[in-house]
């Protein structure tokens, strides 16, 4: 178990802070090129990273696309609404907070000792508004107000996999309950070969909104290699153009999908109801030992 050390004195040979948490072993490994930033793994399993110098960092591929969306999501700098489903480090909360100022956030995390961690180790700014409640993702959501939010971003895993319960139909009518008119949904899907999951978590989506974007590597949309897709859902057009260009100029380039195009790459995929979901599949252990 990692004893507790005052953050804000940390230097470059910081060490890491290992400790036992509802989901298994946390550890916060220090990046060593970066003098106050850490990442965050769970049994192995990297989850986030944080630079609490520079919370407008982003520095995994798929949080980077997150950030696209946030970007997008308003006028720039203007503040917004968002719930977070899944906490990890509290990363793109504490993003939205560097980029829209005076932002209201809800981070909904089941973990009460990872968040007991992050809150103690990398503690937020005391200014932004964000509170996190420690319950699970679709009990936290059921509690916020109808059409209370621009930005719905779901983020969650256990042991790796999204719980069957967020990947349903019931699950959506939920987000569409509590987002603006125009308000956006984003989701961090993991999938591999055969891609059934990704799939039929498009077609799910499709049931609910009728604007739609996937963002995703170009090897893991063609089955090559397990990887994260982004998919972003809406009532409203999505400012396609613009995220095609931000995810073809990123350093983790992706490409976008959207319209007919990934309407046809669900490959007849119907959609997933509570009754028949399932949880999202395992990675294989070499995405994080390579």
């Amino acid at each position: 178990m990692g004893k507790s050390r005052n953050p804000r004195r940390r230097q470059a040979g910081a060490e890491a802070v290992v400790e036992g948490v509802d989901g298994g072993l946390a550890q916060l490994i220090p990046d060593r090129d970066r003098r106050r930033a850490w990442t965050l793994l769970i049994d192995g399993a990297p989850q986030s990273h944080v630079d609490l110098d520079d919370p407008a960092y982003l520095s995994f591929e798929y949080q980077r696309r997150f950030g696209h969306v946030v970007d997008l999501v308003a006028a720039p700098g203007r503040p917004v609404r968002a719930v977070h489903l899944g906490g990890g480090a509290f990363t793109l909360a504490r993003y939205v907070a560097a980029t829209r100022p005076r932002s209201t956030q809800q981070v909904v995390e089941r973990d009460a000792k990872l968040v007991e961690l992050v809150r103690r180790e990398l503690p937020l700014d005391p200014g932004a508004r964000i509170r996190v409640r420690s319950t699970d993702a679709r009990e936290g959501l059921a509690k916020v107000p109808d059409g209370w939010a621009d930005l719905v971003v779901a983020d969650v895993f256990s042991g790796a996999r999204t719980p069957a319960h967020l990947t349903s139909t019931e699950f959506l009518d939920e987000v569409r309950r509590v987002l603006t008119p125009g308000g956006i949904y984003a989701a961090n899907l993991a999938d591999g070969p055969p891609l059934a999951h990704l799939r039929g978590q498009i077609a799910t989506a499709a049931a609910r909104f009728p604007e739609l974007a996937l963002v995703a590597d170009p090897a893991v949309l063609r089955g090559k290699r397990f990887g994260n897709a982004v998919l972003v859902a809406a009532d409203r057009p999505l400012p396609v153009a613009e995220l095609t260009r931000r995810a073809a100029s990123d350093p983790h380039p992706g490409r976008v999908e959207h319209g007919p195009a990934l309407l046809a790459f669900t490959g007849g995929a119907v959609p997933v109801t509570d009754g028949a979901a399932v949880a999202s599949p395992a990675p294989p252990p070499s995405v994080f030992h390579r």
